[in-house]
């Protein structure tokens, strides 16, 4: 069983593998205008090994992260607050989902131009823009995971004498777990692209901010950087809460 998965685990590297040297090939020939335009994979690990020298990376980066997490962390306790109050009392689903269901289509950035001018271009606006993106979807997986709910557990909880509170936090919301982390797990690698967006407009600081002090130098090697440490930190917040939630889930099973 070892083997099999260690097979699989190499197997899954070999295509990244295949496309970093396909890269580095077509950056060395000069295919593309030289390597003006496409810079080779080494020429990439390279700069990204001098920007994290000097420091120019870790600060840019610390920034996007600190507003990933506070914007994330709120807009994600908020979603699931307000989505197990929609899913457990029927009159609080039928006050909010209409302003749910008219307010979650829109796209986080639509937000932003109101945003620039209700709270000015400032550390809050990319905060807030990733707060909303985080918060609707957990709201509405939240709220749904809690109504699909098997009635027959609670109706076997009810009879064996739990009140309403021990019903909701031992039974109803363990077994919405779930529904919750897909929504947890789709914000978490959205609200890095989201918040570069933010950063690219209207902050000088950040990831998406060095973007455009890259593209302004015509530098394709520093913008190569900033899109793979976009997309690797994307990837691990994903797979953090794919983590949490089998650590989660399962610890619950096991306890029931």
């Amino acid at each position: 069983m070892m083997k099999t998965q260690s097979l699989e685990s190499i197997w899954g590297i070999v295509p990244v593998l295949v496309f970093v040297g396909a890269w580095e090939a077509v950056g060395r020939l000069n295919l593309f205008s030289g390597q003006f335009l496409l810079p080779p994979f080494s020429a990439v690990l390279k700069e990204f090994y001098q920007l994290t020298a000097n420091g120019v990376l870790g600060k840019n980066f610390a920034s996007s992260l600190i507003r990933v997490l506070i914007g994330l962390c709120s807009g994600s306790v908020a979603g699931i607050v307000v989505g197990v109050l929609m899913g457990w009392r029927n009159v609080l689903n039928k006050a909010l989902n209409p302003i749910i269901s008219l307010l979650y289509p829109i796209p986080a950035l639509g937000w932003l131009p109101l945003l620039m001018l209700w709270i000015g271009i400032n550390e809050i606006l990319p905060i807030t823009i990733i707060f909303i993106c985080s918060f609707f979807p957990v709201v509405y997986n939240t709220a749904t995971g809690i109504r699909n709910v098997d009635r027959g557990y609670i109706h076997a909880a009810e009879t064996l004498g739990a009140s309403n509170t021990r019903i909701l936090f031992k039974v109803v919301i363990p077994l919405a777990l779930p529904n919750i982390f897909t929504g947890l797990r789709l914000e978490a690698g959205m609200s890095w692209r989201v918040l570069v967006a933010a950063e690219m407009v209207a902050i000088p600081t950040g990831i998406g901010a060095l973007l455009m002090q890259a593209e302004s130098l015509v530098r394709v090697d520093i913008i190569m950087v900033c899109l793979i440490v976009l997309s690797v930190m994307s990837l691990l917040f994903e797979k953090l809460f794919a983590l949490a939630e089998r650590q989660m889930v399962g610890r619950w099973r096991d306890h029931a």
